[in-house]
């Protein structure tokens, strides 16, 4: 009996230490993502460019993850998960010490670029859980992985931030290479090596171009329609070239024997679905972390601003991004005993509730910092229920791939969130001093568009039906 109990203790010990190298290894790719937003201001000086092409740094990381992840995903289908995390994980280390040395424009995009390709982790992360884990203890741990997506960005920023004002904007991008090291290291040591799920298939190179064409097209107009003229030639253009793309590459991977993403699972309601549900919470999500970190910075004489500093900013945040670690028990909870589906539809009207009490809370860094948490609270609990509805719905061959397709939907989300909000705070801006700053009615219609897409996402998950059942 004793013995039993022992190896039960080792077999508990090697599972916790996978789910928090992979917990951790999440958080510091996330981290990435928003890393160099409090430094927007002072890279032009820095790499010697203009405000336009530094804002490159930001957009050139999206990109990058939102085509990298459906490869990636891919890749830990046809091999070894294990290989296939550390591999991300070097190639994120590599793009930081690229930043780090960086002083002009291009070798930091060459590196912003290749540290977008870590995010490939967390969908990984997702499927290896799946692989390893007992089913008791599945829930808790893909819920606590899929929060680090949210997790990585709120807390990384404050972090940023101190750093961009009182020390060497270098240090971050050190920082990340350091972690990254220790990550790999923790990897070898605490991932068992597995075989791989679908070991007959092949990786389709002409899919991956299609669809990085497709991607970086549709991406790129939204994302940057506001600056270039929604109605000029190149994001029509962008837009006619993503249009023709994605059949083009949808016709080739449906005939594909190996394809990147197979299509016909994609289509499956259950899928679909949840993906459709991904876009929504997505766009919840960013629509406050471009809103509220405004509403603290701006001056109180605008008379709806708050007038905090960059590092005050980031630590009234801060306390969002604790909040979504700590629901994710609790996520994984409902999801063990009511399902991911409640879990989704729970998470999407917490979040809706977030942005309503918004509307009466504004007013005062508390009412802000509180409404940040209930809506962070929320994305929590729904970014834990929708990698479980897709393993619950696909064959365990496709888990990286499909785990991969649903990150970028809520790429995708925040992506056109960013678009629309942009658009809706240039409008309703006003001249002050010389700067033209969004009104609070825009700032008020911003939050009530959080609050309608997190409506929309709780009513496409009440329509979900049940998992498909088909090979495991």
């Amino acid at each position: 009996m004793g013995g039993r109990t022992r190896g039960g203790d080792a077999v508990r010990a090697e599972q916790n230490g996978l789910v928090l190298v992979l917990a951790f290894g999440g958080i510091v790719m996330s981290l990435t993502q928003t890393l160099v937003i409090p430094l927007l201001g002072m890279l032009p000086a820095i790499l010697g460019t203009s405000a336009t092409n530094a804002a490159w740094v930001v957009t050139v990381t999206l990109l990058a993850g939102a085509v990298a992840g459906p490869v990636m995903g891919r890749l830990g289908d046809l091999y070894p998960k294990k290989n296939v995390l550390i591999g991300v994980t070097a190639v994120m280390v590599v793009g930081s010490v690229l930043c780090a040395l960086a002083t002009s424009l291009w070798p930091m995009l060459i590196g912003r670029a290749l540290q977008g390709v870590g995010i490939g982790v967390i969908p990984i992360g997702i499927a290896t859980m799946r692989e390893v884990l007992p089913a008791v203890r599945l829930g808790p741990a893909i819920a606590l992985m899929s929060s680090s997506l949210g997790v990585g960005g709120a807390l990384g920023l404050p972090a940023a931030a101190a750093l961009a004002q009182y020390g060497s904007w270098q240090w971050m991008f050190w920082g990340t290479a350091v972690l990254g090291l220790g990550i790999i290291a923790m990897m070898a040591l605490r991932i068992r090596s597995l075989p791989a799920a679908k070991p007959d298939g092949t990786l389709d190179p002409v899919g991956a171009l299609g669809l990085a064409v497709g991607l970086i097209a549709l991406l790129l107009a939204v994302s940057k329609g506001a600056d270039w003229g929604w109605a000029s030639p190149l994001t029509l253009g962008l837009f006619v070239l993503a249009a023709v793309a994605f059949p083009v590459w949808g016709w080739w991977v449906l005939r594909h024997p190996s394809p990147l993403i197979d299509l016909r699972v994609a289509a499956r309601r259950p899928v679909l679905l949840t993906n459709i549900a991904s876009i929504l919470v997505g766009m919840g999500l960013y629509a406050q972390l471009l809103v509220i970190p405004q509403i603290l910075q701006l001056p109180v004489a605008t008379g709806h601003g708050l007038g905090q500093s960059m590092v005050a900013m980031g630590l009234w945040i801060a306390p969002g991004g604790l909040a979504m670690m700590a629901v994710s028990p609790l996520s994984g909870r409902l999801i063990t005993t009511r399902g991911p589906k409640p879990t989704l539809i729970l998470g999407s009207l917490v979040i809706a509730t977030g942005y309503a009490s918004a509307q009466f809370l504004m007013g005062s860094t508390w009412g802000v910092m509180i409404a940040a948490v209930i809506t962070s609270a929320g994305v929590g609990l729904a970014y834990g229920a929708m990698p479980a509805l897709i393993m619950s719905s696909v064959p365990h061959s496709e888990m990286g791939s499909a785990n991969s397709v649903n990150t970028l939907m809520r790429s995708i989300g925040t992506t056109t969130a960013a678009a629309v909000l942009g658009v809706i705070l240039t409008q309703m801006s006003v001249d002050f001093g010389g700067l033209f700053v969004p009104t609070e009615t825009g700032f008020r219609v911003g939050l009530l568009l959080g609050c309608g897409v997190a409506l929309a996402a709780a009513a496409v998950a009440a329509v979900i039906p049940p998992p498909w059942e088909g090979e495991d």
